[in-house]
């Protein structure tokens, strides 16, 4: 098996439930060596179910915990710490997300370890950082709320709406493999490690990229658009003769294109429609003639021949038709992981020389 880019990296991974484990397996399926420290009681996601695969494994635990080793270990005793020093004193890298002061209760705070071997890299994931907001407690739904992110979700003013997955969770997990990538590549050229903090409202706050410097460039407060985009036509959801289709045009050359295949060309050179401003301005009227005209014919037909002419369109597929599409586009989505009953879900950086690959199945607690 060819080596990873993270080979012969040791991670000590004191996190669970989502953002700390999806990163820590990321880094597993680069070739890092990853050892789960879970309580005697196990990451919580062990029990999150159903579903449960074949072996009674929780599925939500199992997506984010291949290529990793499992240690039981109950901190608050001296057997306990004494085995998370001696994993620590041999790691590269520490990834926790206990509440801020935790760690440093048990002798594990990145001050004491970071003082004792300065090229650790020890990356904190909270909620809301070590400051003013230490103490309250990080959930993705919360952060989804009070981040503003439910403040623009949902079909209609007045209905904020979760994301259907715990999407800061995910970013906030991204995000602390660029902090600890980038302090490994400043320990290669310094020898000196240092202590990555991430926390999941400013990770959520970077993420919404446009609505963010709307807000912050012309004082903008987004609200809730349903599918539409605050700056794009037209780019939402649209009826056709079977099951609804998203188009997401972003340029006039793409509109013109639209206008041709739905028989409309004269679209295009509408004043209204002309351009992505004055489609903007006018996206009541331009959905009323595109929804019309969209009807003649199914989604999966518009589908073809959109796609065909160059402009970005789909249905509206479940996660079934997901995989099953990125499969027939040659995107491989799914791997087997030796050990394991169920297939999962391919990791998504391809790499020419150092490929991801898969050695552990998702471990039992303690093994």
């Amino acid at each position: 098996m060819t080596p990873g880019a993270l080979d012969s990296l040791l991670i000590a991974d004191f996190s669970r439930v989502l953002a700390g484990p999806y990163v820590t397996m990321l880094l597993g399926d680069l070739g890092a060596e990853v050892v789960k420290v879970e309580h005697p009681s196990g990451d919580d996601t062990r029990a999150w179910g159903p579903p449960f695969g074949p072996d009674g494994t929780a599925t939500y635990f199992a997506g984010v915990n291949r290529n990793k080793r499992s240690v039981s270990l109950d901190l608050r005793t001296p057997e306990g710490a004494w085995a998370a020093r001696e994993l620590v004193s041999r790691a590269d890298v520490v990834v926790e997300n206990f509440r801020t002061g935790s760690m440093a209760r048990l002798g594990l705070g990145p001050e004491t370890l970071l003082a004792e071997r300065p090229e650790l890299v020890y990356c904190s994931i909270t909620g809301f950082g070590s400051g003013d907001g230490a103490a309250m407690p990080g959930y993705d739904l919360l952060v989804q709320a009070v981040g503003g992110l439910m403040s623009i979700t949902g079909p209609h003013p007045g209905e904020p709406t979760k994301v259907g997955v715990a999407l800061v969770d995910v970013i906030t997990g991204l995000h602390a493999g660029v902090g600890i990538l980038a302090a490994l590549r400043h320990r290669e050229r310094t020898g000196q490690g240092q202590h990555v903090e991430v926390n999941l409202l400013s990770s959520l706050l970077s993420a919404l990229t446009n609505q963010s410097s709307g807000y912050l460039g012309a004082g903008v407060v987004p609200t809730i658009m349903g599918n539409r985009h605050p700056s794009i036509a037209p780019y939402e959801v649209f009826p056709t003769a079977d099951r609804p289709l998203v188009l997401a045009v972003g340029n006039d050359r793409q509109f013109a294109a639209l206008a041709a295949v739905l028989g409309a060309p004269e679209l295009a050179t509408d004043d209204r429609f002309a351009t992505n401003t004055t489609r903007v301005q006018h996206r009541a009227a331009l959905a009323d003639e595109l929804s019309g005209l969209l009807q003649r014919a199914g989604a999966d037909e518009w589908f073809d021949r959109l796609t065909a002419a160059g402009v970005p369109a789909g249905p509206i597929n479940d996660l079934a038709d997901a995989f099953a599409l990125a499969a027939r586009l040659g995107l491989e989505p799914t791997v087997t992981v030796p050990g394991s009953p169920v297939p999962g879900t391919a990791h998504p950086v391809r790499m020419s020389a150092t490929p991801a690959t898969y050695r552990l199945p998702p471990p039992a607690l303690g093994s």
